[in-house]
C-alpha cells in the first residue's frame, strides 16, 4: 500500500487522505462562498458532518466511486488545497477531476504538481483511460491550467451553471491515458 502512496507525492508537495486534524482546514474551505462556483453544493457543512465524513470514509474508490485527496506541503505539513477524483466509472474507465487551492497558495506552481500527480495516479495505479473535468467558462486561470497538464476541450455544455444571476457555459476537458 505504501508504494501506491508514494506516487502521490512529489519534492514539494503530497496528496494525501484527509486526517481528522484537517477538520478545521476542510470546514473553512467548505463553509468559504467563495468557492461555492466551482461545486454544485450551496450550503453550508457542519463540523460534525465534516468529521463523521473525515472518520467514516473508507478511501475505497471502488465502493465510494469518488475520492478526496488533501494537498499538502511538504516543508510545513499544512494543508494547502483538496483534490477530489469523483464519478469513478471503473467499467468506462473514466473519473471526474476537481482541485481547489488556498488562494495565498496560488500562482506557485502547486496546481500543475497536484494535477501531475493525481493524473499519475488515475493512469498508472488506478488504470483509467480517461480523467475529465468540468470548467466554467469564464474561469481563465483553470481553462490554462488544465491546457497545460495536457487536457484538451471537447464540448460545451450551455447555459450550464447558474451563477451571480447569470447563465454561464461550462466547458468540458479531458485527458486520456495514451496521449498522457
Amino acid at each position: 500500500m505504501e508504494k501506491t502512496w508514494k506516487i502521490l507525492e512529489s519534492e514539494s508537495i503530497k496528496l494525501r487522505k484527509p486526517e481528522p486534524e484537517d477538520l478545521e482546514f476542510l470546514y473553512t474551505l467548505e463553509n468559504n462562498p467563495d468557492y461555492w462556483f466551482v461545486s454544485d453544493s450551496k450550503s453550508p457543512y457542519s463540523k460534525w458532518q465534516l468529521k463523521l465524513h473525515i472518520e467514516n470514509s473508507i478511501y475505497d474508490i471502488y465502493a465510494n466511486k469518488e475520492i478526496r485527496l488533501i494537498i499538502e506541503e511538504k516543508e510545513t505539513n499544512k494543508s494547502i488545497g483538496i483534490i477530489d477524483l469523483f464519478e469513478f466509472e471503473p467499467f468506462h474507465s473514466r473519473i471526474g477531476l476537481g482541485i481547489l487551492i488556498l488562494e495565498e497558495f496560488r500562482n506557485k506552481g502547486i496546481a500543475d504538481k497536484s494535477i501531475k500527480l493525481a493524473t499519475d495516479y488515475c493512469f498508472k495505479v488506478l488504470e483509467i483511460n480517461q480523467i475529465w473535468c468540468n470548467i466554467d467558462s469564464e474561469n481563465l486561470v483553470s481553462i490554462k491550467l488544465f491546457e497545460n497538464a495536457g487536457f484538451k476541450k471537447s464540448g460545451v455544455l450551455s447555459q450550464w451553471k447558474l451563477q451571480n444571476g447569470e447563465f454561464q457555459d461550462v466547458l468540458f476537458y479531458q485527458i486520456l491515458k495514451n496521449e498522457n
